[in-house]
C-alpha cells in the first residue's frame, strides 16, 4: 500500500513538473528570434526589394525594420519589436506608408504571441486571428526565411513569404 502511495504521489508530482516545466517553455524569450539579428536582403517574385535589419538583443527586446522597394521608390516601411512581457515574447508590427504615413491606429500594431522554437526557428500567432502564424527560420548561416502559415487539413502549412540572404558589408 505505502510502495503503491508513493508511486502515485511520484507519478502525479512528475506530470505537474512536466506540464509547468513545458508552460513556462511555451513563453518564449528573445534569445529565441535572436538569431534574426543582422542586415539580410529579399527580392520577391514580383520584384519587390526589401531590406531587413534586426538588432541583438538586449533589455529583453530586440527591435528590426524592414524597407520595401518597388520600382526603384519605397512602398512599404515596417518596424518590428520582440518584446518580452509577463505573458511571454510577443512580436509588435507597425506599418508605414512613403512620408512615414501609418497604417495602424496611434496606439495600436499587429501583435503576435509566441508559439514555440527550436534551433534557428520560431512561429507567433497573429492575435485575434487564430488561422494565422509567422515562422521565421534562419536555414543556414547566410539565409533567413520569414513564412506566413495556415490550416489545411488540420494541419499547419507554411509558405515563404520573404527569402532573405546576409548582406555582406
Amino acid at each position: 500500500m505505502k510502495y503503491t502511495y508513493r508511486l502515485l504521489t511520484f507519478i502525479l508530482a512528475s506530470a505537474l513538473f512536466i506540464t509547468l516545466n513545458s508552460h513556462a517553455q511555451s513563453k518564449g524569450s528573445v534569445n529565441d528570434v535572436a538569431f534574426i539579428q543582422g542586415h539580410w536582403k529579399a527580392t520577391t517574385a514580383q520584384g519587390q526589394i526589401i531590406d531587413g535589419v534586426w538588432l541583438q538583443p538586449e533589455g529583453e527586446n530586440i527591435l528590426g525594420f524592414m524597407r520595401m522597394m518597388k520600382g526603384g521608390k519605397a512602398d512599404l516601411y515596417e518596424i518590428l519589436a520582440y518584446e518580452q512581457t509577463e505573458k511571454g515574447l510577443v512580436s509588435l508590427v507597425k506599418h508605414f506608408s512613403p512620408g512615414l504615413t501609418g497604417h495602424e491606429e496611434k496606439d495600436k500594431q499587429d501583435r503576435y504571441q509566441f508559439i514555440e522554437a527550436s534551433k534557428n526557428k520560431a512561429i507567433f500567432q497573429k492575435e485575434g486571428d487564430p488561422g494565422l502564424r509567422i515562422l521565421y527560420e534562419k536555414r543556414s548561416a547566410n539565409q533567413f526565411v520569414i513564412a506566413r502559415g495556415s490550416q489545411k487539413e488540420g494541419q499547419w502549412v507554411f509558405n515563404d513569404l520573404f527569402v532573405f540572404n546576409r548582406v555582406k558589408l
